[in-house]
């Protein structure tokens, strides 16, 4: 059995499996869109919360909060659940699939999925797919995935073990989540994109500058913390925390400057839908912290590669940081009153 849904890659895997779910029921939305109205864009840089060792440092919000935030927004009625048996996980998997014929989105372990490329495995136990149908004689599924280019099988003996990966941030326990119900009537759209920036402007910025590690917060308290890396670290320890944040950056989720553009592209889609035209300014501005935001990455990892041509130190990098913190804290005062 499987559901008649298409295969579309998209820029992040959360995103891409609230596409599908959401599109299964009859309503389109593009992916800057679902990012834009769970207001997904966000930053924190976490000391004592680790992931392989190094510090977590993330350009969104969390893992699964997306999926939350939008599906209530629209009023859809939505189910998530967690397990402590791996056979029990699969049966609620095939009962939701095969006798309610839903799609169901899982989080699941990056490193274990056998159709990955193999650059693309390590251990990030955050990564969202949608299932959308199972051969009943083979027993292997079939799996929308953003990161891929078409559809692809699992077969159960992976998909089990993707679903319950050893180490990681937090156990995953076969996380999975899936739609109940959708509403009667979707609400007004304007008015939740205009909600939805409101929202994130606050969560950028209103939070008191004790509170160190979130929002544009986080990022002066990394360009401050990211200068005493070799002192207090020594140079092999700092090069591995500083290729952690290049990772984060460049390669996992559609990364700190990709989640930037994404975020712009609803801006430029919100103006057109809401007739804002001023949006399109800030959709300009956004995008133009995402290219500083390549130039870190750039730089560290010339940093990191000790090219004999680099003139930069971990100075620098504290310099271009602070930077996009300032621009990115003006940058979410000026959308926050163009929007009032």
């Amino acid at each position: 059995m499987e559901l008649n849904l298409e295969h579309r890659p998209n820029a992040h895997c959360e995103n891409g499996a609230i596409s599908t779910l959401l599109r299964y029921h009859g309503l389109d939305l593009s992916e800057p869109m679902i990012f834009g109205l769970a207001y997904g864009i966000f930053f924190t840089h976490i000391p004592f919360l680790k992931m392989g060792g190094m510090p977590v440092t993330s350009f969104r919000t969390f893992p699964g909060v997306l999926f939350t935030r939008i599906m209530k927004m629209l009023g859809v009625k939505t189910a998530t659940r967690r397990f402590f048996s791996q056979e029990s996980a699969m049966r609620a998997l095939d009962k939701i699939l095969l006798e309610d014929h839903e799609p169901v989105g899982c989080v699941v372990g990056m490193y274990y999925l056998p159709y990955m490329p193999l650059e693309y495995r390590f251990h990030f136990n955050g990564h969202n797919i949608a299932i959308t149908g199972k051969d009943e004689k083979t027993g292997d599924y079939t799996v929308l995935d953003a990161n891929a280019v078409e559809k692809v099988t699992i077969s159960r003996k992976d998909l089990m073990r993707a679903r319950f990966p050893k180490g990681g941030v937090y156990p995953l326990m076969g996380q999975m989540y899936w739609i109940k119900r959708m509403p009667k009537e979707l609400p007004d759209l304007n008015k939740l994109i205009i909600k939805s920036i409101k929202k994130a402007c606050w969560f950028m910025t209103s939070e008191p500058s004790f509170i160190k590690p979130v929002g544009v917060n986080g990022i002066t308290y990394l360009s401050q913390r990211i200068r005493t890396w070799e002192k207090t670290m020594g140079p092999r320890r700092a090069k591995l925390n500083l290729a952690q944040i290049i990772r984060m950056l460049e390669e996992i989720g559609t990364g700190g400057a990709g989640f930037r553009f994404l975020y712009g592209a609803f801006l430029q889609e919100a103006a057109e839908r809401t007739g804002l035209t001023v949006l399109n300014d800030f959709s300009r501005r956004i995008t133009e912290i995402g290219d500083l935001w390549r130039e870190f990455a750039y730089t560290a990892a010339r940093i990191f590669k000790q090219r004999s041509d680099n003139q930069k130190n971990y100075d620098d990098l504290g310099d271009i940081l602070q930077k996009i913190g300032q621009l990115e804290r003006q940058f979410f005062l000026d959308l926050n009153e163009a929007v009032q």
